[in-house]
């Protein structure tokens, strides 16, 4: 994984090696019962007084985690490890970081942006874990990553399929979700190298989708 962030800036990896299918399906079935109690907020994009909702950007919700149930703790350990393993091999300075689940229902989509602010240094390491038994490929929702040379070369595409994980470097690699088909769940987390967490929400460009 390190060596395709330092090559190409992203990775896409079957995060099964990592996480079992139980803490899998129990983070599933958290971010599913959140959305059908409508527990998620509408999702914005820039930070601060420039935080909005636009839906023509984008049109997903989110719940941000605080690590307050079992499968999140068992997520944050995980995590955890993810943070001090990028530090170990690639010298990052990772202090800390944030993560939330992301619900895009049929219609939903996320233009193509970046998840942190260039010259912010703040977001470096982007992570997106699926959650999505049985997608195909006309349930639509897939993540396009572009070159983070020349953003508009399309690089790769992600199938949303549970167990699938996607690690970007957050001011580097422009993406974007295309429209979804149907329900589709996501977890999305940054690798912070700054010290004071932010109140939830404002300097958050939105998910990683």
């Amino acid at each position: 994984m390190t060596v395709e962030l330092a090559e190409c800036g992203w990775s896409s990896l079957d995060a099964r090696a990592w996480l079992t299918p139980q803490l899998l399906a129990e983070l599933q079935a958290e971010v599913s019962a959140l959305h059908e109690a409508d527990a998620m907020a509408i999702a914005g994009v820039g930070r601060g007084l420039g935080h909005t909702h636009d839906k023509s950007v984008r049109r997903d919700r989110i719940a941000w985690l605080k690590g307050d149930s079992a499968p999140q703790k068992a997520l944050f350990e995980c995590l955890e490890g993810v943070r001090r393993g990028l530090n170990e091999r690639a010298f990052l300075g990772l202090r800390r970081f944030e993560a939330h689940y992301a619900t895009y229902e049929a219609g939903d989509f996320y233009k193509r942006h970046l998840d942190s602010f260039r010259g912010r240094a703040s977001r470096v390491v982007s992570l997106v874990l699926y959650l999505n038994e049985g997608w195909q490929a006309q349930d639509g929702g897939v993540l396009q990553v572009y070159n983070r040379e020349s953003s508009n070369e399309l690089c790769g595409t992600v199938l949303p399929e549970a167990g699938r994980m996607v690690v970007f470097m957050s001011e580097e690699v422009p993406h974007e979700v295309i429209t979804a088909q149907r329900t589709r769940y996501s977890l999305a987390c940054w690798f912070r190298c700054d010290e004071v967490p932010f109140p939830i929400g404002i300097d958050a460009t939105g998910p990683a989708c």
